[in-house]
């Protein structure tokens, strides 16, 4: 009786091992399944990565300090004391140190007043499932460089585009500030219209007699992205002209904006667009230097 017993329940242990198995195998299959479905769920589409930055530098202490200087010539009169101040710049108020900074300079001389200004935006998307920072950034540049009126990079166009006249095709050299072989003679005699008044009303004496006129453009190098736009104040017979350069360009999430101004004492005097231009965008680069250190 006792050896029928036993003979009794082994099979049913038997039966009870092989249906725990088999819940444990569909258990286990089910959870695999699930893990294939969410990988594979993520990889249909990547989330955007937050940008590069996520601070600012100190506005005032980020430029260079020598080419602020070449930039802001001080007067021999000035004291030690108020030359310091001077290039130590002022700060521009900020509710959020991370986001939004920049930093102002001023320098007076018997003959001209120069103004610097440098500023940082870091832009951060809210919908970083739909935008990254990055994209978000290049959003905020196309449509400051939109506001400049100059033309947004896209594909090239083809020499037949252009020779056709299209206004398209035709903007972006003029936009862009590139001086065309054709025209450079009447650019030259139009800029020289104030100082060359006096003078024959030929067109190579004028062009001659005033540094040329290189105008707004898309700058390439700087940063991600970049332009220069470049306004010129309108002459006349008391008005100053003064000229002013701002430079602004993009490394990832953060847009660096450049303005510099050079107004005249007298009026007659018109600040040359060359040296005006090259030294803004030689800070610009400097600063660009400093984000990838």
């Amino acid at each position: 009786m006792q050896r029928k017993t036993v003979r009794g329940v082994l099979p049913a242990i038997v039966t009870l091992v092989a249906l725990t198995a088999g819940l444990t195998a569909c258990t286990e299959s089910g959870g695999g399944g699930t893990t294939s479905d969410a990988k594979a769920g993520g990889s249909a589409g990547a989330v955007p990565q937050p940008g590069k930055y996520r601070s600012l530098p100190m506005p005032c202490k980020a430029a260079d300090a020598k080419k602020v200087k070449a930039m802001l010539p001080a007067s021999d009169t000035l004291a030690p004391a108020a030359r310091e101040a001077l290039y130590a710049g002022v700060a521009d108020p900020s509710y959020d140190a991370d986001r939004r900074v920049g930093c102002r300079w001023t320098a007076q001389t018997a003959t001209e007043t120069r103004l610097l200004s440098v500023g940082f935006e870091r832009v951060v998307s809210y919908d970083r499932a739909a935008t990254s920072d990055d994209d978000k950034a290049r959003q905020v540049y196309i449509r400051q460089l939109t506001n400049a009126h100059l033309p947004v990079p896209g594909p090239v166009t083809s020499p037949t585009a252009g020779a056709s006249g299209t206004p398209g095709a035709g903007a972006t050299p003029g936009a862009g500030g590139t001086p065309a072989p054709g025209p450079t003679p009447s650019t030259g005699t139009s800029t020289g219209a104030g100082p060359g008044a006096s003078g024959s009303g030929s067109p190579s004496p004028s062009a001659s007699s005033a540094p040329p006129e290189l105008g707004s453009r898309v700058l390439e190098g700087l940063g991600n992205e970049a332009f220069l736009d470049d306004k010129l104040g309108q002459a006349g017979a008391t008005a100053v002209q003064s000229r002013t350069v701002r430079i602004v360009f993009r490394t990832s999430n953060v847009i660096v904006t450049v303005e510099y101004s050079v107004q005249p004492a007298l009026p007659g005097t018109v600040p040359p667009s060359p040296e005006t231009q090259d030294r803004a965008r030689q800070l610009a680069q400097a600063l660009v230097d400093r984000f990838d250190e």
